[in-house]
């Protein structure tokens, strides 16, 4: 049980509630005006602690930055290097300047919906505004991912103060957040890959139709090594993923840890028994061998061999990633299923390759339909035939 005392100050007479938290050290509360604001208080402790439901006032004290790096810990053991940098830098430029210094008691839902509109804006306090090269662009306003990446990171560190009991509830979620728009794919022709290979020249020619045809990530098409090609089978083994983040190259395995053979055309045998013609089995399929090839550039400004090679080629701007997404769609013109495609693309779920590539599905809605309309003519004309008698 708890007690309460009155003592005397400049403005009058207060009182303190005294108690005994669960691990039983004594706690206190004072300032409060009358006895009965003191029992109050005293019963709810009391109901909470009941319950299970108290929460110390001490801990919420704790500040948004003193939490964050445990959590930052735990992802990156977690995730890819180039996951992992994602977080930390939403976490260093958009959280950070604004709830580092913040305590986890002190956090209201408004001021969290009233940043991720900042954010949005792009008038939020952010490291980046005062770099001198990206001072132009500090007030442009954020993309949603951009920003759903920020808050998620805050909802996160949260979420871990609501489990040690600091906060009562996470004072982030159920905020509105932007819509992500839908992201327009360009999809290239068999004979725009053709023209585009022959664009790219004899190096880049064999990456071009590869990465058309196979679906590969670059930075599973850089890691592929000679023991991965089996020719007689036209298959690719991907058991490694190259990503380069920052100055440092992270080799690893695949994007969603899970190891995949790929199948390759007939036409990509000859050129790839080339490439790994004369390297020993673990050398690199593509390039020297030894070093991984960099992925090119598809900056506004950029030269890189895929830049130059989509303009002599007459087509849109597009990235090399692009190439991943008309694999896709040739492998679905051609008559592919959903899970087919999955496979080759290595989606964790043929959900998601609905959901990346829903646009490349409409024929099928169209068939569906084409189907059921056959389907119901049949059933009715057969009804209406006249039935033989029995004999």
């Amino acid at each position: 049980m708890g007690s309460i005392e009155p003592y005397d100050t400049a403005s009058g007479r207060r009182y303190r509630v005294r108690y005994r938290r669960p691990d039983h050290r004594q706690a206190a509360k004072r300032g409060f005006r009358t006895k009965r604001e003191a029992e109050r208080y005293l019963i709810s402790v009391e109901s909470q602690m009941l319950t299970g439901d108290f929460i110390d006032p001490a801990s919420s004290r704790v500040t948004v930055g003193e939490l964050a790096p445990d959590w930052l810990d735990v992802k990156r053991m977690k995730l890819k290097p180039s996951s992992y940098k994602l977080l930390d830098d939403a976490w260093r430029v958009y959280v950070q300047p604004r709830w580092g210094s913040v305590q986890l008691g002190a956090i209201a839902h408004s001021d969290v919906q009233k940043w991720i509109t900042e954010v949005s804006a792009g008038t939020a306090r952010t490291v980046r505004r005062y770099h001198a090269r990206t001072a132009e662009q500090g007030n442009r306003p954020k993309s949603a991912t951009v920003v759903i990446r920020a808050y998620g990171v805050l909802a996160a560190v949260l979420d871990v103060a609501v489990k040690d009991r600091r906060i009562p509830r996470n004072p982030a979620r159920g905020v509105d957040l932007p819509r992500k728009g839908k992201k327009r794919h360009v999809y290239l022709s068999h004979e725009e890959v053709d023209s585009l290979a022959r664009a790219a020249g004899p190096e880049h020619a064999t990456i071009v139709f590869v990465a058309g045809y196979t679906g590969l990530r670059w930075g599973e098409l850089s890691a592929l090594r000679v023991r991965d090609l089996d020719l007689e089978r036209r298959r690719l083994s991907v058991n490694e993923n190259a990503v380069r983040v920052g100055s440092e190259l992270h080799v690893g395995s695949p994007k969603t840890h899970e190891l995949r053979s790929v199948g390759f055309p007939s036409f990509l045998a000859e050129p790839l028994g080339e490439l790994a013609s004369g390297k020993e089995p673990r050398a690199l399929l593509f390039g020297d061998g030894d070093d991984h090839i960099q992925r090119p550039r598809s900056s506004g400004a950029s030269r890189s061999w895929f830049m130059r090679a989509l303009s002599d080629a007459g087509l849109p701007r597009m990235t090399v990633h692009d190439l991943r997404h008309t694999a896709a769609s040739l492998a679905i013109a051609s008559g592919a299923n959903v899970k087919a495609v999955q496979r080759m693309l290595g989606h964790a779920s043929a959900a998601m390759t609905l959901d990346v590539y829903a646009d490349l599905f409409d024929d099928d809605v169209d068939a569906v339909s084409a189907a059921l309309d056959q389907a119901r003519t049949t059933a009715l004309v057969s009804k209406s035939r006249p039935q033989a008698s029995d004999a």
